[in-house]
């Protein structure tokens, strides 16, 4: 594994990173299905399949456009999928959904002790997320994190989407570090990718989101079971 000693900043995904994705968008996508239908539930289910809802589960499958894409993608991809709406009354749609499951997300751990212990041995620390920028916005005011986030970000904040690299350029130019001093952190392949496009010092999978280890291992420096983890990597001192 590569050294952690010389990380400097984290850049969070947040969606199964910080935030517990089937508890705060397993609903939001069955919502996203019977908007993309028309209130169909027959055509509703057809559609969540396809996009990435397994039908028997209700889960939301690894690497599929519900569980990686930003709203546009989506948008695409429900009209792939048999959705008749067009695409910009999709994405306006998903804009709404998604900003209401900023209002009611449920986070993986205590995020304002577990940033204040990580900005306290001087990290910077910042979230990337294929969400919209007002709602990553909306959930670091949500959750106290104002005072602790250096750089936050969304698919339409004008850095590119992930995995392209320009989300990570755009955190290092925030807190004044090059690329190799940074980690990224993500459940998803899309997030890790992200990270060795832009030359990351270290590539964090966390296994609380749809990502598996099968997923994720050829992208990630080091696997962990959650960010609440990330202390004991970092060597840092939680709580």
């Amino acid at each position: 594994m590569k050294s952690a000693s010389a990380i400097k900043a984290i850049l969070f995904d947040k969606d199964g990173t910080l935030i517990d994705f089937e508890a705060t968008w397993g609903p939001v996508n069955q919502q996203v299905g019977l908007l993309a239908a028309g209130g169909k539930a027959e055509l509703s289910k057809i559609i969540l399949d396809r996009c990435g809802v397994d039908a028997a589960t209700g889960k939301t499958r690894a690497e599929s456009p519900l569980a990686i894409a930003a709203a546009d993608e989506i948008a695409d991809a429900l009209m792939e999928a048999g959705s008749r709406l067009s695409k910009t009354e999709l994405v306006d749609g998903l804009h709404t959904l998604f900003a209401d499951a900023a209002r009611s997300a449920v986070a993986l751990t205590d995020l304002p002790a577990l940033f204040t212990a990580l900005k306290s041995q001087g990290l910077g620390l910042g979230i990337a997320s294929s969400d919209s920028r007002q709602a990553v916005a909306e959930t670091v005011n949500i959750f106290g994190l104002n005072s602790l986030v250096d750089f936050h970000c969304g698919y339409d904040s004008g850095f590119g989407p992930k995995p392209e690299s320009g989300m990570i350029h755009a955190f290092c130019a925030a807190v004044e570090l090059e690329p190799h001093q940074i980690a990224m952190v993500g459940d998803s392949t899309h997030d890790l990718k992200m990270g060795k496009a832009a030359g990351a010092g270290l590539t964090i999978g966390v296994l609380t989101g749809t990502g598996t280890w099968e997923t994720l291992r050829d992208f990630a420096d080091v696997l962990i079971p959650s960010i609440a983890d990330l202390p004991a990597l970092l060597a840092v001192k939680h709580g």
